[in-house]
């Protein structure tokens, strides 16, 4: 736990000594309050689906990539990811490290959009059951979406290519979540739409949980592909070493 404690402490700071974090963390919630607050004022609806439906993906294709990119895109880049491998340290710690400083990040950004439901509180009664549940599930979402990204940015040196990739996987796994995405994909090849709909796409498990439902296996889907791509990235990097 202390190996891990340092490369937090290491890697949350850095994200406040480049103005790009600040940028895009303004961005999110600038973009994530306007698009909510023009819905609420032209439909009138004391709720939060629209701010939750387009959620998916504004974080898949700007927010995550853009703080997940540098994690180790910079350090290969720097040269510095030898030394910090061969620092007395498990790798599996130093992905953990990494990646906990990046959620955190990720969930002061969150935060900031509480406004929202404190402004909704004011003007009108809204059920916060599905608030509370949107926000749970924003919190999974963002973790899963973090663990693509620092999986991928161990394999670039250039931090605008796992940008760019980060936001097509995390973009994939949005769109191929929608009802109608997975229909056209079965008009390509019979099956294989409803199978990505059922087993890889994120916003139909997303959407279980901002409306309330906590479904098992949504949770399941979350957890296990957090884990997987953090135990990749782990392994990538053990390879890396090794060689």
């Amino acid at each position: 736990m202390r190996d891990i404690g340092i490369i937090f402490r290491r890697e949350f700071k850095a994200y406040f000594y480049s103005p790009i974090a600040y940028v895009f963390s303004i961005i999110f919630i600038v973009l994530n309050a306007s698009l909510y607050m023009f819905h609420f004022f032209f439909f009138g609806n004391a709720d939060m689906r629209s701010f939750f439906s387009s959620l998916p993906l504004v974080l898949g294709l700007i927010f995550i990539p853009a703080i997940s990119m540098r994690l180790w895109s910079e350090e290969k880049k720097l040269g510095t990811i030898e030394l910090l491998l061969t620092l007395p340290m498990k790798t599996g710690h130093i992905v953990v490290g990494k990646y906990l400083a990046s959620f955190v990040f990720y969930l002061a950004a969150l935060a900031g959009t509480l406004t929202i439901p404190f402004v909704l509180g004011i003007l009108g009664s809204p059920d916060f059951g599905p608030i509370v549940g949107g926000y749970f599930g924003a919190v999974l979402l963002g973790a899963f979406f973090l663990s693509v990204g620092i999986f991928i940015s161990s394999f670039f040196s250039d931090q605008i290519i796992s940008l760019i990739i980060t936001s097509l996987v995390c973009g994939f796994l949005s769109l191929i979540g929608w009802q109608y995405v997975p229909m056209v994909v079965d008009g390509w090849i019979p099956g294989l739409g409803e199978f990505l709909y059922n087993y890889v796409g994120v916003t139909r498990h997303f959407n279980d949980i901002e409306r309330g439902v906590i479904d098992l296996k949504s949770l399941i889907y979350f957890l296990s592909f957090t884990a997987l791509f953090l135990y990749l990235n782990a392994r990538a990097l053990e390879r890396r070493k090794l060689s």
